[in-house]
This record gives C-alpha cells, sequence and structure tokens, in this order.
C-alpha cells in the first residue's frame, strides 16, 4: 500500500485587512479529497508577491529542505511566487528534493506526469523571456552607440589633477570649486597618494629668495 503523502499548504494575502480563511478551506478540501495528511498549514498576512523575504514563505523552503513534507499546496502560482523567473526557481528546488507541488486553480500538479510535463513548460517559457531580455538589452546598448553614446559608468576626476592642483597651493575648497569633487574626494585621493618629495613641496615650501637646484 502506498504511503500517504505528508501535504504543506501555503496561503498569502496583500494586506492585513484580507483574510486567508477562504484559500486554507479550499485547499483542506483539495487534501482531503486527495487523502493526503495535512501536516503543516502556513500563511502570510500583509505581504506581497513581490517579497521573497515572507516569514511564512521562508518557513516553508525551511521544512522543504528539511524534507519534512512530501507536497506543497497552493490556491494559484501568484500566492508563492512573485515571477516567472521565481517560480521555476522553487519549483527546480523542488524536484531536486524529490518534493511535489500543486497550484489548485492553475491545474498544474507535479503528482502527475502531466503536471511534471507543465513544469518543464514553464521553465521553457522562462528561459525565453531571459533571452528576450537579453536581446533587448543588447539591442539597445547597439543602438546607443551608433547614436555616439558613451556607455557604462561615468569617469571619475583623475587623481592627479587633485594632486597637480594641491601642488600648486590651491585650497580644499579652491580645489572643490574647480574640479567639482567633493572634500571626501579630495582627501581619500590626498591621503592615498605616495609621499615622495614633489607631493610634499605644498606642505614645505622653500623659503623666500631660495631657488631649487
Amino acid at each position: 500500500m502506498a504511503s500517504v503523502l505528508k501535504a504543506l499548504t501555503y496561503a498569502r494575502v496583500s494586506t492585513q485587512d484580507q483574510k486567508t480563511d477562504v484559500q486554507i478551506e479550499e485547499l483542506k478540501r483539495y487534501c482531503l479529497a486527495r487523502e493526503w495528511d495535512l501536516a503543516n498549514e502556513i500563511a502570510d498576512h500583509g505581504f506581497s508577491g513581490g517579497s521573497d523575504r515572507r516569514p511564512g514563505l521562508m518557513k516553508l523552503m525551511e521544512l522543504v529542505r528539511a524534507r519534512k513534507v512530501d507536497v506543497v499546496v497552493v490556491t494559484k502560482l501568484d500566492r508563492v511566487a512573485r515571477s516567472l523567473r521565481h517560480l521555476v526557481s522553487i519549483l527546480d528546488e523542488f524536484s531536486s528534493l524529490g518534493i511535489k507541488f500543486v497550484s489548485v486553480k492553475d491545474q498544474i500538479d507535479m503528482t502527475t506526469a502531466s503536471g511534471r510535463l507543465m513544469v518543464h513548460i514553464v521553465g521553457a517559457f522562462a528561459e525565453f523571456e531571459r533571452a528576450l531580455i537579453r536581446e533587448r538589452t543588447i539591442a539597445g546598448l547597439d543602438h546607443a552607440r551608433s547614436k555616439g553614446k558613451r556607455l557604462g559608468r561615468p569617469k571619475t576626476i583623475n587623481g592627479e589633477s587633485i594632486l597637480a592642483l594641491h601642488l600648486e597651493g590651491l585650497t580644499h575648497r579652491q580645489i572643490q570649486e574647480k574640479l567639482g569633487v567633493s572634500k571626501g574626494t579630495i582627501w581619500r585621493t590626498l591621503k592615498s597618494a605616495p609621499k615622495t618629495p614633489s607631493n610634499l613641496k605644498s606642505k614645505s615650501p622653500t623659503k623666500s629668495g631660495c631657488k631649487n637646484d
């Protein structure tokens, strides 16, 4: 006789004034109909699907990784995952751990061969989405270059410019105004500069009337 699967149900609502009761009851009925042992019921209140730092979701993943359950059941995919990529990541981890997954209303059931096929299709769509994003990004960069735009982070002020002005005797405020840099940048540049004789000239000016050899 096949062993009874231990089920974990997960419900989520976006705001504190919403209730998870409807989701929880639906999930209970589903597990009862499948004759599964409802081992854990987890819910997140007041958390959007955009966050993967939900207490309930973190607890769910903890139990899954400890293999305390056999199947995770939700009412809809958007209750558990924040994006297609996030969903695929979760399902991949479930598969590697031997944990089944069911989304009742989306009719995705990883306890069946057709459900596992559907998960592979979802993963293919996620990969297709990533490829499209890469192509659009590359096309956008190429278009920007063709228009003569310079890409990447703007160049920082050359430290040599700060040192040169410092050696000319300019104060930090004067250097700041001339180069448009912060006092912190000037201070860090001068502090990290090698202590060579040329750098020390501004600190030890020669006496009036003396000439350097």
